[in-house]
């Protein structure tokens, strides 16, 4: 082949080569089986709740639903199913089995399912953490009736009165909280149990129950009118909506330290890089100052971070909860 022929041959070839390669470029890869995190969310996304309307964590499940349909550009529907202890949410989230559906709600709505109930409907190992959203402020109130105005005069009026003070709490983590901290302390009060948050406020009002460990949100407003006092927070830091109310540390009571963990939680077959991209998603919404006030309006204070830092917070608080019920000998569900 002459030079001339051969110089042509080759210039014919590498115009083919970069032509096959600029097509290649521009073909989409096929779909995976498995829908990638960038392709997510495909379709609408569903926060199921363990509490009715109205609640602190319903409000905040629609503030953050709203923000996050207009980032994902799909819509988020926020479905209440309070009942069975939490039982229902879980067990509905559980039961989807997708990516597509999350718990949002409390972590003590189910970390000491395995100490309050003999046999559980769910795996508690396999509803997993993937955001963290915001801690709910949880207080020690009694009545102002009681003219107890400390945390430690409540403990002495305890020692003083054995078994003739009740308490009451409505969650499960709480309640196993309460009942250590009156273990620990050596004192006898008498619980009387509730289902639900109105009954119970009403009665510590009226001065028939004489402690309630319950979200700042639930006695706030009582509390301003002058009918109940707020001995402390279980939280670990002093709460800005009620800044002149101590912690249970500093007040001398550690043992009471409780955080309020508010988040969301998927079944396993949602992949670790997917729970992450939703944790970095909830920080952003975050950072915006209104979210902020709304939630704090509930009392609450936002509080966000990584997957693996809402794993180590929710084993430390079931470490906490363990501890506790092992020094009440009350052993887990099997």
């Amino acid at each position: 082949m002459r030079l001339k022929d051969r110089t042509l041959a080759l210039c014919f070839a590498l115009a083919c080569f970069t032509w096959a390669g600029a097509v290649s470029a521009q073909t989409p890869p096929q779909a995976s089986s498995q829908p990638s995190p960038q392709a997510w969310p495909q379709r609408p996304v569903k926060f199921i709740l363990p509490l009715g309307p109205g609640a602190g964590a319903d409000i905040g499940a629609r503030l953050f639903a709203d923000r996050l349909s207009a980032r994902w550009g799909k819509p988020v529907v926020v479905e209440n199913r309070p009942g069975g202890d939490g039982f229902v949410a879980i067990t509905a989230v559980l039961g989807a089995r997708d990516d597509h559906t999350l718990l949002f709600g409390p972590a003590a709505a189910f970390t000491a399912h395995p100490f309050l109930h003999d046999k559980l409907p769910y795996d508690p190992k396999e509803l997993v953490p993937v955001a963290k959203v915001s801690n709910t402020l949880v207080t020690i109130t009694v009545p102002t009736s009681l003219n107890v105005g400390s945390l430690r005069e409540l403990v002495e009026r305890a020692r003083a009165e054995p078994g003739k003070l009740n308490w009451a709490t409505v969650t499960g983590s709480t309640d196993l909280i309460f009942a250590g901290f009156l273990k620990r302390t050596g004192i006898e009060m008498a619980k009387v149990p509730y289902r639900d948050t109105v009954s119970a406020l009403n009665d510590l009002t009226e001065g028939r129950i004489q402690v309630f460990m319950a979200a700042l949100a639930i006695v706030r407003a009582q509390a301003e009118a002058g009918k109940l006092k707020i001995l402390a927070i279980t939280n670990r830091q002093r709460a800005k909506a009620a800044p002149d109310v101590p912690t249970a540390k500093e007040a001398g009571y550690p043992t009471l330290d409780f955080d309020g963990l508010v988040g969301l939680y998927a079944s396993p077959v949602m992949p670790v890089d997917l729970r992450e991209r939703i944790a970095a998603d909830v920080k952003a919404v975050a950072a915006d100052p209104a979210i902020a006030a709304r939630l704090e309006a509930t009392g609450q204070v936002v509080s966000t971070g990584t997957t693996a830092e809402f794993v180590v917070e929710i084993d430390e608080q079931r470490a906490a909860v363990v501890a506790i019920a092992k020094e009440l000998g009350i052993k887990p569900a099997q």
